[in-house]
C-alpha cells in the first residue's frame, strides 16, 4: 500500500492544487489528511471540497475545531483570531457539519493519525522534541503514527533493536521497518515553518517500508494577493515568502 501523507492546510488553495497534481504523477493507493484544513489562509472552503474528495481519512486539527466553536480562541495570536473569525464567515452550515464531525484520531489499515499528539489529542499539545513524544510513543497500537501541527516535518521513532529508547530523524527518507514505534510529523502543505515556503508531504510504501517528503513549488504570490485581498492580516500572506 502507498499512502500519500497531507499535513496542515490551512485554506491555501495554491499549495493544495501543486501538491495534488505532483501526486497525479505518482502510485498513490490511500490519501490522509493530518488536520487543520482551514486556518489563516483565504480559501477555505475550496479546500474543503478537495479535501473531502481526495482523503480517504482526515482528522481535526485545532483550527478547525476553533471554527466549529469547540477550541477557545483566546489563546490564539491575534492573527490566527482573525482568521478563524474569517473562516467562520466563509464555510457554509454543511462545510462546518464536515469539520466538526472529524475525529481526534483516526485508524487507517496500517497507521494512524492524530493531529498534534496521539496522547490527549483534543489538548492540541505540541511535540517538539522526544520527551514531549514519549507519552504518545506509549500511547500508540500500531506501529506508525502521523501527526502535524507544529509544521516541522520529523520522524520520532523508538528503534526495532532499542525499543525503549526514544531518538529522531530529520532525514527527507526514512526506513520505518527500522521502527518499533514511529511519530511521523509530515510537515505542512500550506504553511510550512522550516525555512523552506516549498508544500511539503509525505509518501509511505508500507511494502518496503521507505517514507520520503516530498517539496513542492506553488505561486506563492497567488496566494499571498488571495489573502490581503481577503482583508486578513497582511502577515499572513508574508510569511508564505519565508517558510516561518
Amino acid at each position: 500500500m502507498r499512502y500519500a501523507i497531507l499535513g496542515d492546510i490551512h485554506a491555501n488553495l495554491a499549495a493544495l492544487e501543486a501538491v495534488l497534481a505532483d501526486l497525479a504523477d505518482r502510485s498513490i493507493d490511500t490519501m490522509l489528511q493530518v488536520g487543520d484544513v482551514v486556518g489563516y489562509g483565504a480559501a477555505p472552503r475550496e479546500c474543503v471540497a478537495l479535501v473531502r474528495q481526495h482523503c480517504a481519512l482526515v482528522v481535526k486539527g485545532n483550527h478547525d475545531a476553533a471554527c466549529t466553536e469547540e477550541l477557545d480562541t483566546r489563546l490564539f495570536n491575534p492573527n490566527a483570531r482573525a482568521a478563524v473569525d474569517y473562516t467562520k464567515t466563509i464555510l457554509t452550515p454543511v462545510e462546518l457539519d464536515w469539520l466538526r464531525a472529524l475525529p481526534y484520531v483516526a485508524q487507517a489499515e496500517h497507521c494512524t493519525l492524530a493531529h498534534g499528539t496521539l496522547a490527549k489529542p483534543e489538548r492540541f499539545d505540541y511535540i517538539q522534541s522526544t520527551e514531549d513524544a514519549d507519552p504518545s510513543l506509549d500511547e500508540l497500537e500500531q506501529g506508525v503514527c502521523f501527526l502535524g501541527h507544529t509544521h516541522v516535518p520529523v520522524s520520532i521513532m523508538r528503534l526495532a533493536d532499542a525499543p525503549h529508547e526514544t531518538c529522531y530523524s530529520i532525514d527527507r527518507e526514512v526506513n520505518l521497518t527500522l521502527a518499533h514505534r514511529a511519530l511521523v510529523n509530515v510537515g505542512s502543505v500550506g504553511q510550512p515553518r522550516d525555512e523552506d515556503p516549498r508544500a511539503c508531504y509525505a509518501v509511505w510504501d508500507t511494502e518496503t517500508g521507505r517514507m520520503g517528503l516530498h517539496r513542492v513549488e506553488y505561486d506563492i504570490e497567488r496566494e499571498a494577493d488571495r489573502i490581503r485581498r481577503a482583508g486578513l492580516p497582511a502577515i499572513l500572506a508574508d510569511r508564505l515568502f519565508l517558510g516561518i
